[in-house]
């Protein structure tokens, strides 16, 4: 505080009410932070928000399970800091805004994880036990690490889909879906992992590269009298041949049909290897790839060649293989690529699969050599325990020992892969248990519980009802549900929740009291766990006399039903609380847009299935991180940043800024640089609010607050771009965007603030007696600034908000959290203010650019030193006279002249007067005191008399 000077001797920077606050210029972020998220937990500061928010409305959002395995990389911060800044701005907007951190915690992974330490051959109550035991350890860590990042949740309560009560709720899900009619058992070609051992779903597959040998293989006429009969012809008079082109050479053995399109031409031609049938318009493209001279003898359309019937092409080789293949007319044989006929091993293609079942081939006469570990299996014919990938230069020198081989080449083509492995992956016909996305009948419906819908149609009805952030996620989403196969929800594994059913062994029912034994095995598990129910044996529940005829399977629901179903039996099961009571359960989910096919996907077949709408309001997407080349981060490429390395260095304050200034909309880069950038941004924000907060360091709003109508008016111009600013601010965060609010903070803080407000302020602060009126007006503009820009940072910058908080806080909200409150009322912004001083601030710009010149002359010192003459246009020239004296402090000159002219002009003089020792300006009136020679009459009156008069600024 400002003292008044005894005598002429006095340090007159003493009289100075220079800034005061024990908010420190360096945040020392890395040493600090731990011990405020101590503090947090200590308290319970996520439960003492709920409590301050009691009666208030709800906003949920739900958490999209980060898997329990591994520590979590800058992905996993990214994702999480989101969500938290959302939940944070919500709160501040006045909801009770809920968020319950959840883990997934069965599936492959983890057992990859148990085998890869303790071998492949545990048995199954080994794996659970040991991968419980592994996820709640990866759990404890991943917790550690999110919380350190300064993310407020239900830390004390968070669900896990291997909590009992979870994978009980998870079966009655189960039963549910059942119940409506969507559940059947099939067999069908399913998306298979031979590292897994297992089927997958639609959205754990990825495309990469693979190469391939094509193969243009023969199958010769087994009738030629028919075949020359269907073409026209008399007779023939060589050995004829349907050819076709494949990439999967290891599909060959198990063939069993050829498919042609009804409506394509095919030809006869007559070559050295014999009469080949192949699709007339590749007949050129088919000669020259196997340099072969072709005459074309007749041409005949694909509907006429149905039913002929052609030889297996190791026919003659081994007798396993003396069998035909019929011509079945398929409309996806097309003339696109190959020769225009698609042969057919229906275990291995979903297209094949259907066409050869369409025509009449039973489930059981489906040819399926290929096991669950890649190999044909050892009684197969000729390649009998071969993985399938090693046996193709064998099948491939056998048909060409056969004379079977036309033609072979080596491509490279976009092939599926699973995601986790990144191995290819193969269609394997297999039992397994689906979710009917069409018309069809359910294994156990409850009568007036199937909706009139089919599950494609509410999902895209739903998709409709939902918003998307980004807009374009909801056509991304509409086409992957609108093309989507029946979901296969059974996978052959161990560590999962299990599909509690019995088959007969004869027959392959289900126990007609299936659906009480879903109840009871709910029970069971709720109690023990999915361990318990392993234990269980058949005897015990279907008595003695029923358990000699069934098998208790061992098939367990893929973990995408686990966390699709989270919204129901976490949202209204373990956490009651936390949601809507009518609708969608949550208004947001959040995660990476690779989850249109992974978690957004599940969630919403499940809650279609289960309630006939989705479980979330709205959907948003972010995408990956990458370094500043573009490229994805990864441990191979070595270029990813490290949230733990980055916090130990920087601070998380640093990471979650970073966060907030990309466009989460795209990809995310990162890399040292642009964390650099980000550090003195970030000092740029705490050196402004350090200013505000040590200029309200003596202001108590309850004793020295001014009435708005008594302020100064460039205060009242400053809390009215404050609200016009906060009004831009809060309709970012209601649309969930945050880069265009670091954005705008940046320059609000420089250029409203710095450049121009606080600026022109330090005068009037510094100079005027403390508990002057003009004094006390600028600190009430700073106070209700510095509480609204702690709300507007504290979503993203909540480290630091909490800290400034802790030393600025009004008296009822001591000790309080930050997000206790609510955004501050500003009021609506004064329209005419805002432009009349927009105005002012172009022409103070223009009259800057003069006093710079000068000063880069070389002839002028500071901006105070300079005395200015404008000449001013008609408007312009009226709106700088309302100003008055004013007018030299608002362009931080010592002296400003305002003339009426034609236009604007700006003349900028060097002044010819003396410095005041204490405030700097140069005035003619400098050692008018005798006593205090090198004080000017401002100061002064400031320190000695009745203090300025200032009207304006």
């Amino acid at each position: 505080m400002a003292e008044t000077p005894d005598d002429a001797t006095t340090d007159y920077r003493a009289t100075l009410n220079l800034p005061d606050t024990p908010f420190p210029m360096r945040g020392d972020l890395p040493k600090r932070e731990p011990g405020w998220v101590k503090q947090w937990n200590d308290e319970g500061r996520y439960q003492r928000l709920r409590d301050a928010r009691i009666g208030a409305p709800k906003f949920i959002l739900h958490d999209g399970p980060p898997y329990a395995n591994g520590q979590i990389h800058m992905g996993h911060a990214v994702n999480k800091i989101l969500k938290d800044m959302i939940t944070k701005a919500r709160q501040l907007e006045g909801f009770d805004a809920l968020y319950v951190p959840g883990w997934d915690c069965h599936g492959l992974p983890i057992e990859n994880a148990i085998e890869k330490k303790h071998g492949r051959n545990l048995s199954r109550d080994e794996m659970q036990a040991k991968s419980r035991a592994y996820a709640t350890e990866q759990i404890a860590q991943q917790m550690v690490d999110f919380q350190r990042l300064g993310v407020l949740g239900e830390w004390t309560h968070p669900y896990k889909t291997m909590d009992f009560a979870n994978e009980a709720g998870e079966i009655r899900a189960f039963k549910r879906v059942i119940e409506r009619g969507f559940v059947y058992r099939g067999l069908k070609p399913v998306y298979w992992c031979f590292d897994c051992g297992s089927s997958l779903a639609e959205f754990e597959i990825e495309y990469a590269d693979k190469k391939s040998q094509t193969l243009d293989v023969a199958f010769k006429a087994h009738d030629p009298a028919a075949l020359a009969a269907a073409f026209g012809l008399p007779s023939l008079a060589k050995d004829a041949f349907v050819v076709i082109w494949t990439t999967t050479a290891w599909t060959i053995p198990a063939n069993q049909a050829l498919n042609l399109n009804p409506e394509l031409e095919y030809a006869l031609v007559d070559t050295e290897r014999g009469l080949l049938v192949i699709a007339a318009s590749l007949v050129e493209m088919c000669m020259n790839r196997w340099a072969l001279d072709g005459k074309v003898l007749a041409t005949v359309k694909g509907e006429k060649l149905g039913g002929l019937e052609f030889e297996h092409p190791l026919y003659d080789v081994d007798a396993g293989y003396r069998r035909l293949s019929p011509v079945y007319l398929a409309d996806y044989a097309t003339a696109d690529d190959g020769t225009g006929i698609v042969h057919s091993s229906p275990a291995y293609g979903l297209e094949d699969f259907n066409s050869c079942i369409a025509h009449g081939l039973s489930y059981d006469e489906i040819l399926n050599p290929v096991q669950g570990n890649g190999s044909y299996a050892a009684d197969f014919p000729l390649f009998g325990g071969q993985s399938i990938w090693k046996a193709v230069p064998v099948i491939i020198q056998a048909l060409r020992d056969a004379d079977r081989l036309i033609g072979t080449e080596v491509i490279t083509h976009s092939y599926p892969h699973c995601w986790r492995h990144k191995t290819p992956v193969i269609y394997r016909a297999a039992a397994q248990w689906f979710i009917r996305m069409d018309e069809g009948e359910g294994v156990f419906t409850k009568p007036g519980d199937k909706p009139a819908q089919t599950l494609r149609q509410l999902a895209l009805a739903a998709i409709e009802q939902t918003g998307f952030y980004p807009e374009n996620g909801k056509a991304r989403l509409h086409d992957m549900i609108a093309n989507r196969p029946d979901w296969c929800i059974s996978r052959q594994r161990s560590w999962g929740v299990p599909i509690p059913f019995f088959l007969h062994k004869d027959s392959g029912e289900l126990h007609p009291r299936t659906m009480e034994i879903l109840d009871q095995a709910a029970a069971i598990v709720e109690q023990g766990g999915i361990e318990a129910w392993s234990r269980v044996t058949t005897e015990e529940i279907l008595g003695a006399e029923d358990a000699p005829n069934y098998t208790k399977s061992t098939d367990i629901l893929e973990v995408w039903f686990d966390s699709g179903s989270t919204f129901f039996h976490v949202l209204r099961g373990t956490h009651p609380n936390v949601h809507h009571e009518s609708g969608p359960e949550a208004d947001l989910y959040l995660e990476g847009h690779d989850q249109h096919r992974g978690w957004f996907h599940s969630s919403l077949l499940l809650a279609c299935a289960l309630e006939g709408r989705a479980p979330y309001r709205g959907l948003l997407t972010h995408g990956f991180t990458v370094d500043s080349q573009g490229r994805k981060m990864s441990k191979s490429l070595g270029n990813g940043i490290d949230p733990q390395e980055v916090s130990k260095k920087l601070g998380a304050e640093i990471i979650r800024l970073w966060v907030a200034a990309s466009d989460y909309s795209g990809d995310i880069a990162g890399d040292d640089k642009i964390l650099a950038r980000v550090v003195d941004a970030y000092r740029r924000i705490r050196n402004t609010l350090r200013f505000l907060l040590a200029n309200t360091s003596d202001f108590d709003i309850s004793r020295d607050c001014v009435p708005l109508e008594e302020m100064l008016e460039i205060d009242r111009y400053a809390l009215s771009r404050a609200a016009q600013f906060q009004a831009e601010i809060l309709a970012h965060y209601k649309v969930y965007e945050f880069h265009p609010v670091v954005a705008k903070l940046q320059v609000y803080c420089s250029e409203d603030l710095g450049a121009f407000y606080l600026d022109i302020l330090k005068d009037r602060l510094y100079t005027t007696a403390a508990g002057s009126k003009a004094r006390r007006s600028a600190q009430t503009a700073l106070w209700h600034i510095t509480q609204a820009m702690l709300r507007w940072m504290a979503p993203f910058l909540s480290f630091t908000a909490e800290e400034a908080w802790g030393i600025c806080a009004p008296e009822a909200s001591r000790g309080q959290s930050i997000f206790a409150e609510t955004y501050l009322d500003l009021g609506n912004p004064d329209d005419a203010l805002l432009s009349k001083w927009g105005r002012i601030r172009e022409l103070r710009d223009l009259v800057n650019k003069e006093v710079e010149n000068l000063r880069a002359d070389g002839k002028l010192g500071s901006s105070l030193q300079s005395n200015v003459r404008l000449t001013a246009g008609e408007s312009d020239f009226a709106l700088l006279s309302t100003l008055g004296e004013d007018l030299k402090f608002v362009l931080l000159t010592s002296v400003a002249e305002l003339t009426a002219g034609s236009q604007f002009e700006v003349d900028v003089r060097p002044s010819a007067a003396l410095k005041c020792e204490r405030c700097w300006h140069w005035r003619d009136d400098v050692g008018h005191d005798v006593e205090r020679p090198t004080l000017c009459g401002r100061c002064t009156t400031n320190l000695y008399g009745a203090g300025e008069v200032r009207t304006v600024a």
